[in-house]
């Protein structure tokens, strides 16, 4: 494998950590199809601040949490790779579709579990399975965790327990994928700056306090985590594999 001219699939790449990891991977040299949601707007401008990079990019929507629908997006899938890039494989998965949702143990509903389950775990351990045939030998898979999964702050119980089932089912897709060269590997952001934290981040004194609590001093920034995943991506990462990479400024040692 060389570093250049490969195709990533990065899911919620409209906006927040995987726009940047779309843009990162992008200046990297690597072609992106993203999907969105509902925010295909958002999406087409991440497409077109790509192409203005002098990438291949595209756009698909998706709602991760219904598993029904994964063939018909493979088929979609499919379609765009041998329209736009004359193949019919891709080379990086990039497990980043997600919500924030919490609520103490206590109070947590049937509802959340369900729909934190069908995102967070379901979704990926499904998506990647119906994915990864149309993947080539040698490529990467990059799900993604959090800081929780290590410490914990109430009202995440049942967020980072799905985070914590993604974690072990990494480990075993790297020991399974590992006879077609696939390296699976995980990254797990403390809390970064982007509207997926947003509520979170209006507690009066959160910010201040978060980053008296992380080694470097600050909370995160988009632009710390894409450039994980790009190294994740890289051919430097050829002997990473079944590793949770924390990227969270050491937050609560």
């Amino acid at each position: 494998m060389n570093n250049t001219n490969k195709i990533a699939l990065i899911t919620g790449g409209s906006r927040g950590l995987g726009k940047n990891e779309a843009m990162t991977l992008a200046r990297h040299g690597h072609d992106v199809i993203i999907t969105y949601n509902n925010r295909k707007e958002d999406a087409d401008k991440v497409v077109a601040d790509i192409n203005g990079l002098g990438r291949k990019a595209a756009a698909l929507q998706l709602n991760t949490a219904e598993a029904k629908t994964f063939n018909a997006f493979k088929d979609q899938l499919t379609g765009l790779l041998q329209e736009k890039w004359n193949t019919s494989r891709f080379h990086f998965l990039i497990n980043n579709a997600g919500i924030d949702w919490a609520a103490p143990f206590g109070q947590s509903t049937e509802e959340q579990l369900d729909t934190l389950y069908n995102i967070h775990f379901k979704g990926v351990y499904l998506l990647s399975q119906t994915l990864v045939p149309m993947m080539n030998d040698g490529g990467r898979i990059v799900n993604t965790s959090t800081g929780l999964a290590r410490f914990t702050t109430p009202g995440y119980a049942a967020y980072a327990s799905m985070k914590g089932a993604i974690e072990t089912l990494t480990r075993y897709m790297a020991k399974e994928l590992g006879q077609r060269r696939i390296n699976v590997n995980m990254v797990a952001p403390g809390i970064i700056e982007t509207d997926f934290t947003a509520a979170a981040r209006q507690h009066e004194g959160l910010v201040e306090f978060i980053s008296s609590q992380t080694a470097l001093g600050r909370i995160g920034q988009p632009d710390d985590i894409g450039g994980v995943v790009a190294f994740l991506c890289s051919e430097e990462a050829r002997w990473v594999t079944a590793q949770r990479i924390e990227a969270s400024g050491g937050m609560f040692l």
